[in-house]
């Protein structure tokens, strides 16, 4: 008899903590993978289980097709994640992972269901995008990835690299440019937003732009680095842990 195939999983508990009190699922900026959250459980409290989301196209999904449409992935997540939603729960993204984050959170506000208790958004800001990395040609892309200090040189340097992983990281910037909220898009969840001191790509004053969307409280952070100041996690979970307690 053959075996059915497996269905994929969307969110991995790292570690799991069965007594949490919260959730935190964690979405990943464009390239970036579950791998990014592995050690941050050791910087939050026993009473938050950090769950990565596992998004098409990488790691163990990397045989999948990555998405480009928000709107085509939110309504995914929305249904494969339900079954984590039975505790209160918040999510946290950097990048294209915020805006994610909040996409999904304005979907299941609307949906009137499944609350999410508060959303960490970083890196990224509620406009479109001035350039469209996605539509450049391979040359003008990797620049572009270069000058963001967005891959290590061991990608940058190989040409094998560079063809298995440059398609994923060209769908997850056209995923990014898809994920621009509509003016009127609001949620009734409390934000805090989070920016790097030297980003170019969202600066302090560029974040705070979410305020416009949320009916809740609003809190903004700028942390020291640029626009992957989250490598540095100490920092910036120290607030995080504070506001989930």
């Amino acid at each position: 008899m053959p075996v059915p195939p497996r269905s994929p999983r969307w969110a991995v508990a790292r570690p799991a903590r069965p007594t949490a009190a919260v959730r935190l699922f964690c979405f990943p900026y464009a390239g970036g993978g579950s791998s990014i959250f592995t050690s941050w459980s050791r910087f939050l409290p026993e009473s938050v289980e950090v769950c990565p989301v596992l998004l098409p196209g990488r790691e163990e999904r990397f045989g999948e097709t990555p998405q480009t449409r928000v709107e085509e992935l939110v309504p995914q997540l929305a249904e494969n994640l339900a079954s984590w939603f039975d505790r209160p729960f918040a999510f946290f993204g950097h990048s294209m992972g915020g805006e994610i984050a909040f996409s999904l959170a304005h979907h299941l506000c609307r949906a009137g269901r499944h609350r999410p208790a508060h959303v960490f958004v970083s890196g990224c800001v509620p406009h479109p995008s001035p350039l469209l990395r996605h539509t450049l040609p391979e040359g003008e892309l990797l620049a572009e990835i270069r000058k963001m200090n967005g891959a290590p040189p061991e990608f940058l340097e190989s040409p094998e690299l560079i063809e298995l992983l440059l398609p994923m990281l060209r769908a997850d910037f056209a995923l990014s440019e898809s994920c621009v909220p509509a003016p009127d898009a609001v949620i009734p969840v409390d934000v805090t937003a989070f920016a790097g001191s030297a980003d170019p790509e969202a600066t302090h004053r560029q974040v705070q732009d979410w305020a416009h969307h949320v009916d809740g409280r609003f809190t903004s952070h700028e942390l020291t680095g640029d626009h992957f100041f989250l490598r540095e996690a100490a920092p910036l979970l120290e607030i995080v842990g504070r506001t989930l307690v």
